[in-house]
Formats: structure tokens, sequence, C-alpha cells
């Protein structure tokens, strides 16, 4: 499983660690958001729906993020992109931790979602054309893995925040912490080189034209397809994980200690489940890898929600839960770098991965919404499974890609 890591070279290994760190840190500080909905609830006297529409702006400007941010990125740079996105999550984050109001809030956390939607674009398609081809899918599928240890640091932070400190305090404490991600940008400086341009008049194109680059009509129906399948998996996690602690807690009736440790089971599962997708994608293909990990969470989402489980039971099931969900993220890197030529790539990976967070940038407030009237287990059970559905519809329409040469990484691959 490890041979991939073991044959790259330094620049691919420095590669993969500023991006496993980027993403690790990004998740991290997104969240802690959703571990501190009750204080937050609290602390502002505002309903479900209020708190859901928190996360609902995070992701919606996570979207135009992510789109600018792989522009940035295709016009200026990988790495120089790289490091200014990790610099504006991370502060408005920290700054999240002196919000005196729900207003200030709402903008914070717009902020933040500008600069994780475009470090994650800067940060795939750097990878990705670092790494050598025959290895993409697990390099990328081990860089989204990343999403998990972030998460469970939040948890863990969170459980120990929360257990010895005021609770209108610890959520402020939560948020200070998400200074943290800053300090990459110092290793993003110094270990990392670009990847050589395939000619100098693309990599000078301007702005505009590289921003709209990706509705041209040879690779339209490839943006349209990806923006199908981004909404599909946003708004399936999204609609999952926002408001899963606060289920936990609420409607199971957890402690913050207990519901971490069912927390604990699917974000382990999680780690496992992007491994083990990026292996596989290499081997039978995006596509059938993909469809795969979204039927199966289907079915597992609507089980754990839905089926009259015990706790103990609920337990157990966390894993597939935590596992499937994984695989359909872990796959979007590889597949969506591979769907677009060179000029225009960091675009087009930016704008179908986080495109999708406009319109899943509903979910959130949905299920909030619904959870007042038709209780929280299940809005969150079918709005997560309708949008995996859309998950299947949309690869189902996609080409297959595995082993793609991109041509401008070539002569650095094994620098």
């Amino acid at each position: 499983m490890t041979n991939w890591y073991s044959e790259s070279s330094p620049l691919e290994r420095r590669t993969f660690w500023a991006s496993f760190g980027g993403w690790a840190l990004d998740a991290l500080d997104v969240q802690m958001f959703s571990l501190a909905i009750p204080a937050l609830i609290a602390a502002f006297g505002i309903s479900k729906a209020d708190a859901g529409l928190l996360g609902s702006v995070t992701l919606f400007f996570g979207a135009f993020g992510g789109w600018l941010g792989g522009a940035l990125g295709d016009r200026f740079g990988r790495v120089k992109a790289l490091q200014i996105t990790i610099a504006t999550f991370a502060l408005a984050t920290f700054a999240c931790a002196f919000a005196t109001s729900y207003t200030q809030l709402l903008v914070l956390k717009a902020i933040q979602g500008l600069g994780f939607g475009a470090e994650w674009a800067c940060g795939a398609v750097l990878m990705a054309e670092i790494i050598r081809p025959e290895n993409r899918g697990k390099a990328l599928g081990t860089v989204q893995s990343a999403w998990a240890v972030g998460w469970g640091a939040a948890v863990l932070l969170s459980a120990l925040v929360f257990t010895y400190a005021p609770a209108e305090f610890a959520w402020r404490i939560l948020f200070a912490l998400g200074l943290l991600p800053a300090l990459l940008i110092i290793f993003v400086r110094r270990g990392l080189k670009e990847p050589q341009r395939f000619g100098s008049s693309e990599a000078k194109a301007p702005f505009l034209k590289t921003v709209s680059g990706i509705f041209h009509r040879d690779v339209l129906r490839a943006t349209l397809i990806g923006g199908l399948f981004g909404t599909g998996a946003h708004g399936g996690y999204a609609a999952l994980t926002t408001f899963l602690p606060t289920y936990l807690r609420e409607v199971r009736q957890l402690s913050v200690l207990g519901s971490s440790g069912y927390l604990a089971v699917i974000i382990v599962a999680f780690f496992c489940g992007c491994v083990t997708s990026g292996i596989i994608s290499d081997r039978i293909g995006r596509r059938a890898n993909v469809a795969l990990f979204a039927t199966a969470c289907i079915v597992t989402v609507l089980v754990y929600i839905f089926a009259p489980l015990t706790n103990s039971q609920m337990l157990v099931l966390g894993f597939p839960l935590g596992f499937f969900s994984a695989g359909i993220p872990a796959s979007m890197a590889a597949l969506f770098s591979e769907l677009y030529p060179a000029g225009v790539r960091g675009t087009g990976v930016g704008f179908c991965y986080n495109f999708g967070r406009i319109i899943s940038a509903a979910f959130p407030f949905l299920v909030g919404f619904l959870g007042e009237r038709i209780g929280l287990g299940p809005a969150i059970g079918i709005d997560a499974a309708l949008a995996y559905s859309l998950v299947l519809i949309a690869v189902l329409m996609l080409p297959e890609t595995r082993g793609k040469v991109f041509e401008q990484a070539t002569a650095v691959t094994r620098a």
C-alpha cells in the first residue's frame, strides 16, 4: 500500500506532505465549527436554522474561493496561490474567536470559506501535477485522508476545551487555535517547486480568460457534469456531518465525551476509506470506484439514521458510514485533474470540486429547518441520501481518465 511513497522522489514527498498538512489544517478549522454549534446557539441566542446558515455561508463562499483559487494557481503559480489561501482561512478562523455578534461571525465564516475552498484547489492540482500518473489516485486519496486527521484533532481539542473551559469561552478558544495553519506557509515557501508549465503563452493568459476557460466547448461537458458531481458530494457530506455532533448529543443523549467516541469511529473509518478508495481507483478506474462507494454510502446512511439501532450498534455501524462516505471525496482530485488541459486545470478542478458548494450550501440550512419539523435524524438521512444519488448519476456520465499523463509535469516528476 505504501510502495508508491517509497518509490517517490524527494520533490513528490515534500509536495505530498505540504498538501496533506494543508488539508488536515483546513479540516481542523472547518470541523471545529460543527463541534461548537451547541455553544454558538447558546452564546448568540440563535436557532438551529441560523446555525445551519453559518455552515451554508462557509460552503457558498468556498465555491467561489475554489474557482478563483484554482484560476490564481493557473495564472500565477500553484505554490504562490497556496501560500495566500492558507493565510486567508487561518486568519479568518482566528478572528472568529473575537466575534461579538452573529453578523460578525457570519462575515468571518464567509471569508474562511473563500480561503479553504481555494486552498484545496491549489493543493490538489499541485499534487496531481507532481506525482507520477500510475500513483495519482493513491497519492491524492491519501492526501484526502488528511481531512480525517484534522477532523480528529478538532474532536480531541473540542473534548478537552469544553471539558475544562466554561462553555461561553470554550468555543472562542477553539477558533483561536485556527491560526495554526499559518505555520504551514513557512514550509510551503521553502520546500516546494512549481510544476513546469507547457508553453509560456499559456501560463501568461489573462486572468479573466483563465476563469472563463472552463466554459469553452471543448471542456464544457466536463464542467457541467463535474459541477453536478461536486453538488452531490458536498451536499451529502454537509448534510451528514454539520449536525451529526448535535444529533448525537441532543437526540441520542450522549455527553460531549460520549459523542466524541462515536465520532472517533467515523473519523478513523474516513481515513481508511480515503486510502482504500485511492488504491481501488488506480486499479479498477475512477468511474467504477466512485459508483461503488456512492451506492454503499446511500445504503449505509439510511440504515444509520432510520434503523432502530442501540447506541452500541450505532458505534459499530459508524465505521462503514465513515468508510464509504470517504471514497467519494478521495476520488475527486484525481478525476477532476484528469478532465482538463494544463491552462485551465486548476480552474476546472476548483470549479468542479467547489461549485457544488453553491447548491450544497443549502443542505445544512435545510437539515436545520427540517430538523425542527420532522426531527433531526430524518432530516439528515433524507438530505444525505438524495445528495449521494446525484454523485452516482454524475459519475456514470463522465469518461474514464485513469493513468492520464500531464505534459507539463513530466519534467519535474522525478526531480
